[in-house]
């Protein structure tokens, strides 16, 4: 695509413009906006001829159109749905309606008097202010200019007053209530001034300075993205091209030495002479990719485990498409995770293992475990042939539900008409695209990851900074249909894992409190997709008692936090009471990054030191250079 240069900067003289392209005149800058309109036309035209073709006008052989309606896994009706409830519960009591209205009323009043103050040279603090982490108003002029100071505070009074008075709404369920909180909260972060152009300082001022190019280079973008979202908007977090798979992304050097239907196993080259006698193996969530844990030298705990002298094997999963529309969870478990350890056994010949499973990856660890001691005490053969099994000599649990009753504002698209909905969708295509999945974790965190980027790449014309973890959360999977739906329904809906005999996998009710294995569970003190005192729950769910680590930060940045450098901190405490709360205000602070202490539970169980072992010398040889091929699979 391409866009005709600007209008020539000479000023009305015919000089050249000493602004450096800046329009000096009424007459230049009509015709800069001429010119913008005219490249701006030119622009969308361009576009939906491009469209014409693109856009799918036949099912495919699921039945399938695309694009699809949907806000991420949401479903717009049912939103309409519960405001509609709300509104029938506040006008059932008008008089509190217009309290709120006559309080809103007097906080402009007064925002309006102390606007005037400033205006006569007094000084007058904000009668409201964004929090340290709201980011939308760091421009100077936000507070140093009087009409986008007005501007900012009235939008934050208004913002105040809207999540307050549905928040106090009587008579909702707990489930509408959290859906009309979360999407109240989504139309009031659309809303803000920023998010303009004419109300936004740092825009305008880009405006003027460029002469309106901005504008246009932000056309661009969103067609751009509009394009590559066939039609949806998908937007650029980061510069794709910056990035690439086994060149400064998963660099860490090994080998796949393992592959069926679901999996690729890789086995990483060693970086010490001698290793612990026990392999570790992880596992990764499935709903993204792998290399979250392996992105650059610099940040990648693969390496980081391998330099500490572990064997490091990793589940690469499958990027599913609707030849896997059937795959059941168990699948999961019997050709992932049952296969990857009987694999990790015949390639080092060992008879002991060390697993760590993140998020989903987590969720499906506790399921295998349990599954497995189930077995035992039963005497059962598993329903399918898993091979000679290593004994699981501890585990860690990175940011795991087992509990899900406060799963957090994930539990906004979990009820009946929402999951018969998104069914729906799946099984018209065979599986959950990826940029739903994406699209719906956005949501949780709108201002970061949606209306920042709108403000850089639309309204300032800027392109997206090349940033390794942005570049692999646009990377996104898709979910098979059946699993998918298992899964939701059976641990999100009905929360069936925590009871005994709530879940049967194989054929066998699972029971977590057989679960005997020593373990570690790691968290994270704001995440916002695993909720730390959710996953605090499933230490008292299994039948030894587990140690627990808080870490700072996020579901990612916390988890992702290597040693060398050194920020965030986390929280230790050996005694494990029921209450989360208890466990906080008891626990000893402890200054940068978890890993160090989870090198010191895994060393406990890891064994002697054995010479170290190369990718591909064993039972099972190498099939491909590692990251492997599955994980370079685009949705």
């Amino acid at each position: 695509m391409t866009v005709a240069p600007p209008p020539s900067s000479k000023n009305s003289t015919g000089t050249d413009n000493p602004q450096g392209g800046t329009p000096t005149s009424a007459s230049e800058w009509t015709t800069t906006f001429m010119h913008i309109a005219e490249q701006s036309q030119k622009l969308v035209a361009d576009f939906l001829q491009r469209q014409q073709s693109s856009f799918e006008t036949k099912p495919n052989e699921l039945g399938a159109y695309s694009p699809k309606p949907g806000i991420g896994m949401g479903d717009p009706l049912n939103i309409g749905k519960a405001f509609m409830e709300m509104a029938g519960q506040m006008m059932s009591d008008p008089s509190k309606v217009v309290e709120a209205q006559f309080a809103l009323w007097q906080d402009y009043m007064q925002l309006w008097q102390n606007t005037t103050q400033r205006m006569m040279g007094a000084e007058v603090g904000d009668l409201v202010a964004p929090t340290k982490e709201d980011k939308r108003f760091k421009d100077a002029a936000w507070n140093e200019n009087l009409i986008f100071d007005y501007i900012k505070q009235s939008y934050l009074l208004t913002a105040r007053w809207l999540k307050a008075n549905v928040q106090s709404v009587e008579g909702l369920d707990d489930k509408t209530a959290r859906k009309v909180e979360f999407y109240t909260r989504q139309f009031v972060d659309a809303m803000a001034p920023s998010n303009f152009v004419m109300t936004n300082p740092e825009v305008l001022r880009a405006t003027v300075e460029s002469g309106g190019e901005n504008l246009l280079k932000g056309l661009k973008n969103l067609l751009d993205d509009l394009e590559k979202g066939k039609g949806q908007l998908s937007i650029s977090m980061t510069d794709d091209a910056a990035f690439g798979l086994g060149k400064n992304l998963a660099m860490t050097p090994g080998k796949v030495i393992f592959q069926n239907r679901l999996i690729q196993l890789i086995q990483y080259d060693p970086a010490t002479e001698k290793v612990h006698r026990t392999p570790i193996m992880i596992i990764p969530p499935w709903i993204n990719k792998y290399y979250i844990l392996d992105l650059q030298a610099k940040n990648s705990m693969v390496k980081w485990m391998v330099d500490q002298g572990y064997t490091v094997f990793m589940i690469s999963w499958i990027n599913p498409d609707n030849s896997l529309a059937q795959t059941e969870f168990e699948d999961y478990m019997f050709e992932g995770t049952l296969a990857a350890m009987t694999a990790v056994a015949e390639a080092t010949d060992e008879g002991q293992i060390q697993i760590m499973g993140y998020c989903l990856g987590g969720t499906l660890l506790s399921c295998t475990l349990a599954y497995l001691e189930e077995l035992a005490k039963s005497k059962q053969k598993p329903a399918k042939p898993v091979g000679k099994l290593p004994r699981v000599e501890a585990v860690t649990f990175l940011t795991t539900m087992i509990d899900f009753a406060e799963s957090g504002e994930l539990s906004v698209f979990i009820d009946e008409e929402q999951l018969t909905s998104l069914e729906e969708r799946m099984n018209r295509d065979g599986y959950l695209e990826g940029s739903d999945m994406a699209k719906t974790f956005n949501l949780l965190r709108a201002n970061d990851l949606i209306w920042s980027f709108v403000v850089n790449n639309y309204l300032l014309g800027k392109d997206p900074f090349p940033f390794d973890l942005l570049y692999w959360n646009s990377d996104s999977t898709r979910m098979p249909a059946k699993m998918h739906s298992f899964y939701l329904r059976k641990m999100y809906q009905s929360n069936l894992l925590r009871q005994p005999g709530g879940i049967s996998l194989g054929g066998v009710p699972i029971d977590l409190g057989l679960i005997k294995t020593p373990s570690l569970f790691v968290s994270t003190k704001e995440d916002h997709i695993a909720p730390w005192k959710s996953t605090y729950i499933g230490t008292q769910l299994l039948g030894r008692k587990p140690e627990f680590i808080l870490a700072s930060s996020g579901h990612i940045a916390g988890v992702v936090n290597p040693p060398a450098a050194k920020k965030y901190m986390h929280w230790i405490n050996s005694d494990l009471p029921v209450d989360s709360e208890s466990w906080f205000n008891s626990a000893k602070p402890v200054e940068g990054s978890w890993w160090p202490e989870w090198d010191r539970f895994s060393t406990s169980h890891g064994g002697e030191m054995v010479p170290a072992r190369t990718p591909g010398s064993g039972k099972l040889k190498a099939l491909e250079d590692a990251p492997g091929s599955f994980v370079k699979v685009k949705s």
